[in-house]
């Protein structure tokens, strides 16, 4: 499967559902399902988000994504 499977291809997907979260609209819902909703779609977002911009490699066969979780200003050499 190693031999077929792109990293980057699966970070753009994820990069895809970002957004397709941030664009889709609320169901007509009300009270708290309505606020479970909001709060699912924004960690959704969160997820796919930052997977989305990850760097993703095969190491040894083991898929591997790195995050920059600093501030833009704390990288190293800043």
């Amino acid at each position: 499967m190693a031999d077929e499977f792109d990293p980057a291809d699966m970070v753009a997907r994820f990069r895809a559902r970002a957004e397709a979260v941030r664009n889709r609209g609320i169901p007509p819902i009300e009270g708290p399902d309505r606020l479970r909703y909001i709060e699912q779609a924004q960690d959704d977002f969160m997820d796919y988000a930052m997977l989305g911009d990850a760097a993703a490699t095969i190491e040894d066969g083991v898929l591997v994504f790195r995050i920059d979780l600093r501030q833009s200003g704390d990288s190293p050499g800043a």
